[in-house]
């Protein structure tokens, strides 16, 4: 215990060293209006291995605390939906989701052949372009006052689609890297759309269940529970081959009403924390060495992802009487962040890993940071003052 005091205090330094810059540089973020996520990245990415100043942070550590960042964003995303919502979103804009389909994963997809990587490359890299931030879109929605809207509330939807998509996507990349096998990927898709349907069938029809079984008057009980369901759901799903990530998801799918309401409430500044780590602890991982070779393919991706979601947030809201509608609800999209990292990651087992995340990290660094200037730029008189 002697020897380990002054590892653990130099541990505990560095981690609140990193939380109090994190916090600077996320205030700093918020004055000048833009997204805090490139920043997140470009702090991991200098304490890193290879970085300006390199922390010493065991691998368990890093994936941990990357994970719990993951099932937390997950959580709040599903506690923010429910399965009506989530239907009538699906069926309002299922024509305008095959458009981003196949304008963001397209192009991605093709990218993935072209280097060589084969089938899973296509199937990674076009994950990876297709998903836009729901966290940063939510954020940069809150943050420039419209996310009460209508433009919020079209971009929504196809968030929603997206959302969706991950369902089945997740459990199939897991399987093809893993190298399974297409009958077992087949499985493991059809037992993501049977959990999935199962969640939304109990969203649509649990509401009061949960609400007798849960006491929002207790907040401390209701958050212990809540979360340990999402990690133990986390667990479990890890152990039979199913997303961790989607699991906490579908966690936050089933509670509805004032119990999910209750929820979001205590566990929002948690999860900006834990967001936060999530991003740091992904540049963590990424050599700064790496970054150069990436950039060229990173740029033209994300001048093909900034045109895809503009094109997207143009068919969500041309009719609109606002001329500028378009290009914000295209601003809202345009940002990557969460899920294609968390794809990237579920790649770094392969022979082009390192360098998926190295490109993945760039990649979401200037989509979020373009999201930022483009809403700057089509904020009214009005909203400048």
């Amino acid at each position: 215990m002697a020897a380990a005091g002054p590892a653990a205090s130099v541990t505990l330094y560095e981690i609140g060293a990193i939380l109090l810059a994190l916090g600077i540089f996320a205030y700093i973020a918020v004055r000048l209006r833009i997204s805090v996520v490139p920043i997140y990245l470009a702090v991991g990415l200098a304490l890193g291995n290879g970085g300006i100043a390199p922390l010493d942070f065991s691998e368990d550590f890093l994936k941990t605390g990357a994970q719990l960042g993951a099932i937390l964003l997950l959580l709040m995303l599903g506690l923010e939906h429910s399965g009506p919502n989530l239907v009538d979103g699906f069926l309002e804009r299922k024509s305008t989701g095959i458009i981003d389909l196949a304008a963001n994963a397209l192009p991605g997809a093709v990218i993935g052949f072209l280097l060589g990587w084969g089938v899973l490359g296509a199937i990674l890299l076009g994950g990876i372009t297709y998903v836009s931030s729901s966290g940063i879109a939510a954020q940069m929605m809150k943050e420039s006052g419209w996310n009460k809207s209508e433009v919020s509330r079209r971009v929504t939807t196809v968030l929603v689609v997206e959302d969706l998509a991950l369902a089945p996507y997740l459990p199939l990349v897991s399987t093809l890297v893993a190298g399974l096998g297409a009958l077992a990927g087949v499985i493991s898709v059809a037992v993501a759309l049977g959990i999935t349907a199962l969640a939304l069938v109990i969203s649509f029809r649990g509401r009061n269940a949960f609400a007798k079984v849960l006491n929002t008057s207790s907040p401390g009980a209701l958050l212990l529970t809540v979360f340990g369901a999402a990690l133990v759901a986390a667990g479990l799903s890890e152990m039979v081959g199913f997303s961790s990530a989607v699991a906490a998801f579908l966690v936050g799918l089933i509670l509805t009403g004032e119990v999910a309401e209750a929820v979001r409430l205590r566990l929002s500044p948690i999860r900006d924390l834990f967001a936060a780590i999530f991003f740091v602890f992904f540049g963590l991982a990424v050599d700064p060495a790496d970054i150069p070779a990436v950039l060229p393919l990173a740029l033209l991706l994300a001048v093909l992802g900034i045109a895809g979601k503009l094109f997207v947030g143009w068919t969500v809201a041309r009719r609109m009487s606002d001329p500028r509608a378009w290009l914000r609800a295209g601003a809202f999209l345009v940002p990557r962040g969460e899920f294609s990292i968390l794809i990237a990651g579920l790649a770094a087992s392969t022979a082009f890993g390192s360098y998926l995340q190295a490109l993945t990290m760039s990649y979401v660094f200037i989509t979020s940071l373009a999201a930022s200037i483009i809403l700057r730029a089509v904020r009214s008189p009005l909203d400048r003052a």
